[in-house]
């Protein structure tokens, strides 16, 4: 297994994954090119893959920012997925630890990942709950099934 930063040839590769992990949303191939493509520039983003025999399996999409409360920075796991196929390989946590080490490189303090659906994974990294999650929609056009 490889996991690197992912490169703009990934993007078509890395489509039908984001596509499968994608539960609030429905996934726009044009709108997810140019995102990826901003991501990718974006200096406080960080998007990993995970490719096992010349194919991606999985990846990883984190940002950093500051934050007053640590003094500093701070870094947050904004999507993860692995495919059906190969999860329980290690490939989820060789891209949380390749995230993490990004982060650490960058000065930050902590990262965060809010789930409801990975509570064990994270626990079996050694993560502490901290808190619930709330969110609202703000573009409900984009929603699934909109």
């Amino acid at each position: 297994m490889t996991v690197r930063e992912a490169l703009p040839a990934d993007v078509y590769a890395l489509l039908p994954l984001v596509t499968e992990h994608a539960a609030s949303f429905a996934v726009d191939p044009a709108c997810f090119r140019e995102s990826f493509r901003q991501c990718w520039l974006d200096r406080s983003s960080h998007v990993v893959v995970a490719i096992v025999k010349s194919s991606l399996v999985g990846y990883l999409l984190g940002f950093d920012h500051f934050a007053f409360f640590a003094n500093g920075r701070v870094a947050g796991v904004e999507e993860i997925y692995v495919s059906p196929s190969h999860r329980r390989c290690g490939v989820g946590r060789a891209l949380i630890k390749e995230f993490e080490r990004w982060a650490k490189s960058r000065g930050s303090a902590q990262v965060v990942a809010c789930t409801r659906q990975a509570f064990g994974f994270y626990s079996a990294l050694g993560y502490d709950e901290t808190a619930t999650c709330f969110r609202t929609i703000l573009k409900k056009d984009a929603e699934s099934g909109s």
